[in-house]
């Protein structure tokens, strides 16, 4: 059994005992702790990233996941999912490095973005890094001089006009130039093996993805005419990581299964994977954040009263991490972020306008505004759930804050799951319809039916 992960790397709880419990153990410590700053920090169920894999297994069984690393490159979440046996897509030197620092081999390791420095291709080449994506003769020229042994898998555009997050306005070749990119491969002797898109994120059209996987076919067609060795195909990203999506995985999945079916059916030859980052780590990492200032604001409204009788008014809190750090993703995705209170206020407590500020000393440091909440107190924590995507290594740099520690939690029951599954593999047992709770206490309730479990080989 490889040794990513370790009982060492988490904290083994017992079933039953919650988010909430944890979080409530871990905010009294540092309540109480000498230091005058509280700082943020996370609690990550590894558990809900085992159950997520075997979901998505159960789904797609014909696609290899590759975990993004950039949406989320704590320690635990890449253990983890080496020890689940994904591959890495990696969009740089520094997440390559990373990769290979935990002991994933080079073979399942792909170096997605399309538009590379020179020197982090001689970096792939020289690890032994071999399957690249390019979109434009630029790229081309590039890996021709410094990493001439390298598979390449040429990145389509597709529309995605809809999606929250547009990648066709940065990457991707439309395909009507795509003939040509192949044709200046084949002459510079370049192998391209393949082909990827990328709906975008926040897709919500999940017949977007059977549209590119048949764009795709066309593209297979030109380069096996071409003379390239067409079997590798990148279905990108765009899976959502949490229940309350506007498109569930589900509807994704059919879509996809169908149109595989149609366009690059089972025994063609093909290795199909995808990029996942925030389908298996958002819905994993809450965060606990401190309030370190607050203000009350008395609104110039004759007349208008709270419902308790008190003076109209609206409080203003101050917390420790804000839009440039751990919240960017109301910059980046128009997310508003709802808290939980630590403290459930009782019915007789008056609510009142509030909103939540970062440390920044600017107007947009404003994490979320529009909330009515009890009276609260410098000290209190606020409690945020989905957190886990695009949110490590954001620390905010106003106030001096570090980058926020995580504490990772796995029930026993799935910690033995995942040993008792990853050993079946290893001896080649047949696991399928084995039925086994793979997520932390609180989610005990939530049981999984387990088919084979796919560990993908090297893809090359």
């Amino acid at each position: 059994m490889a040794g990513y992960l370790s009982e060492s790397d988490f904290v083994m709880v017992e079933e039953g005992f919650s988010t909430q419990d944890l979080l409530e153990e871990l905010t009294l410590g540092a309540s109480q702790a000498t230091t005058d700053k509280a700082a943020a920090f996370f609690v990550a169920d590894l558990g809900a990233v085992v159950r997520k894999h075997f979901y998505f297994l159960k789904c797609l069984p014909r696609v290899q996941p590759f975990y993004v690393v950039k949406c989320n490159s704590s320690p635990g979440v890449l253990k983890v999912l080496a020890q689940l046996g994904l591959g890495f897509s990696c969009a740089n030197k520094a997440e390559m490095e990373l990769a290979q620092h935990i002991g994933i081999p080079a073979s399942k390791i792909v170096y997605t973005n399309p538009c590379k420095q020179i020197a982090q291709i001689k970096y792939a080449a020289k690890h032994g890094i071999q399957l690249l994506s390019f979109d434009n003769e630029m790229e081309l020229a590039k890996v021709v001089k410094s990493h001439p042994s390298a598979k390449m898998v040429l990145c389509i555009a597709n529309d995605d006009s809809h999606s929250l997050s547009r990648l066709s306005l940065k990457f991707g070749v439309p395909l009507k130039s795509c003939r040509h990119l192949l044709e200046s491969a084949k002459k510079s002797h370049v192998e391209v093996v393949g082909v990827s898109f990328h709906v975008g994120s926040g897709c919500p059209d999940p017949q977007a993805y059977a549209q590119s996987i048949a764009d795709a076919r066309l593209v297979f067609e030109m380069g096996t005419e071409l003379g390239h060795r067409m079997h590798v195909l990148d279905l990108g990203g765009g899976f959502p990581g949490t229940e309350g999506a506007k498109v569930r995985f589900e509807e994704i999945a059919s879509v996809i299964n169908s149109a595989l079916d149609l366009y690059f059916p089972e025994g063609c030859g093909v290795d199909i994977l995808a990029e996942l980052g925030r389908y298996y780590v958002t819905s994993a990492f809450t965060v606990a954040v401190s309030i370190i200032a607050k203000k009350e604001v008395l609104l110039d409204q004759p007349g208008r009263e709270e419902e308790n009788g008190s003076a109209s008014k609206t409080i203003v809190y101050h917390l420790d991490e804000g839009v440039y750090g751990i919240f960017n993703s109301v910059l980046f995705d128009n997310v508003c972020p709802t808290p939980i209170l630590q403290k459930k206020p009782s019915t007789e407590q008056p609510l009142y306008s509030s909103s939540l500020w970062g440390p920044a000393v600017d107007g947009c440091d404003c994490v979320a505004e529009g909330l009515w909440l009890p009276q609260l107190h410098v000290g209190d924590w606020l409690v945020f759930d989905n957190m886990g995507a695009y949110t490590m290594g954001m620390g905010s740099p106003f106030g001096g804050t570090q980058v926020c520690h995580i504490t990772y939690a796995m029930s026993r029951v799935a910690w033995e799951a995942l040993r008792r599954q990853l050993m079946a593999t290893e001896q080649d047992d047949d696991v399928e319809g084995v039925c086994k709770p793979l997520s932390c206490g609180w989610e005990i309730t939530d049981t999984l039916c387990v088919g084979p479990v796919f560990t993908p080989a090297s893809i090359m």
